[in-house]
């Protein structure tokens, strides 16, 4: 455990734990590993899961690395299923804490859906890295505190 120098014996924080997937047959992950070393270099620990990952796989990861959040690079047109699946697949883990969030082409009319369903956020092509960076330590820093 490392603890705070400042005031010896309190821990610090954990970093927060990201999954970067890419979920069905989409095999185009650029704009997903550029995020994912964002966050990297932002102090996250990240852990990429690569392309063509069924949401099975993509929660199994999850929950074994302990994650606060999973974000999801879609592109296919298949979001819709795709984020529920995996919304469905953590609920049945009883890991509905992880935080789930994504981006992609996903058309704006289909966002208010995918908020419906319990994704917390979507980043839309163009998106900075500095503005998911910070949306993503904004959400999740308290919860990595404890």
């Amino acid at each position: 455990m490392y603890t705070d120098a400042q005031t010896p014996g309190r821990p610090l924080p954990s970093p927060i734990r990201v999954v970067v997937a890419k979920p069905g047959l989409d095999g185009h992950d650029r704009g997903a590993k550029i995020v994912a070393r964002a966050l990297r270099d932002a102090g996250m620990e990240v852990v990429y899961t690569g392309l063509r990952q069924s949401p099975e796989q993509i929660v199994r990861v999850a929950v074994q690395e302990d994650a606060d959040a999973i974000g999801l690079s879609v592109l296919s047109g298949t979001h819709l299923s795709l984020f529920r699946r995996i919304l469905d697949l953590l609920a049945e883990q009883d890991a509905t804490d992880i935080v789930v969030f994504g981006g992609g082409i996903i058309p704006a009319e289909d966002i208010e859906e995918l908020a419906a369903m319990g994704v917390a956020q979507i980043f839309t092509p163009g998106a900075a890295t500095t503005e998911i960076v910070d949306w993503v330590r904004d959400t999740l820093a308290p919860a990595s505190m404890a």
